[in-house]
């Protein structure tokens, strides 16, 4: 029998906390609370944690330092809990990986909503290759280094953010066009869907029936394909969404 998610409850405030554990235990998810970002870290450790809620207002390290922590980490699914007061706390927790956020004072079932939807999401994605630099990090300043990404004739540059042809002439790219191209690194070879690809690039911004995406991939298309009109290298898969047909490896070097 498959076991509930489990739900990893951070916030400072007890009669939240507990209030937060008893409901979410009775809509059958398995519930841990911690009551400081130290405590979470401890909990962590010792079980495996599907998702975290968690209070950005806590005293000493506070929830965006630990979402920091916890992206830098690895992918665990983050929802946010924030005060009316707090938009560039939330804005900021949204740029440093966070999945989702609610406003103080919530629903109940509205934060249920949010993370049924968020582990719904990590659940549709697709594994990406390990081999590979994450390119979503790279675009929040996450990542280290200068790793470069090779396909086809191309380079992409993560640390500069550019497309380079094979004799190094350097190919602009909007912050758009260089996630969506960084998924399609990501995750070569594999179909992904327009959700998939709204959920790796745009989050919880995108909205319903937003078809940025193909407009996305046809101005990819125009800077990275021989014949946009024939595409080789972005496919579209009627009725499943595109895929990336070429192999992608680490290239040798780093940025100048």
């Amino acid at each position: 029998m498959e076991k509930s998610p489990h739900i990893l409850v951070v916030d400072d405030h007890r009669e939240i906390r507990d209030a937060l554990a008893k409901y979410l235990a009775k809509q059958g998810y398995r519930v841990s609370v911690a009551d400081s970002a130290a405590a979470a870290r401890r909990s962590l450790e010792v079980a495996a944690v599907d998702l975290a809620v968690i209070d950005i207002m806590m005293p000493g390290e506070d929830g965006l330092s630990l979402t920091r922590d916890l992206r830098a980490k690895g992918h665990l699914p983050v929802v946010l809990l924030t005060a009316v007061a707090e938009e560039t706390d939330r804005i900021v927790g949204l740029e440093l990986g966070a999945d989702d956020y609610v406003t103080k004072p919530f629903n109940p079932r509205e934060l249920l909503a949010r993370i049924k939807a968020v582990l719904r999401r990590a659940h549709s994605l697709p594994p990406h290759s390990a081999a590979l630099p994450d390119v979503a990090d790279r675009a929040r300043g996450d990542g280290k280094g200068s790793e470069r990404l090779r396909f086809a004739d191309w380079i992409l540059d993560l640390a500069r953010r550019e497309l380079l042809r094979a004799d190094g002439t350097a190919v602009p790219l909007s912050t758009g066009e260089f996630l969506l191209l960084g998924a399609f690194l990501r995750h070569p070879r594999r179909v992904l869907s327009r959700d998939q690809l709204l959920d790796l690039t745009r989050g919880r911004t995108a909205q319903p029936f937003d078809r940025a995406i193909d407009n996305q991939v046809s101005r990819l298309r125009r800077k990275i394909e021989a014949d946009p009109k024939r595409p080789s290298l972005i496919v579209t898969h009627w009725g499943g969404g595109y895929a990336f047909a070429a192999d992608v490896t680490p290239a040798e070097g780093v940025s100048s």
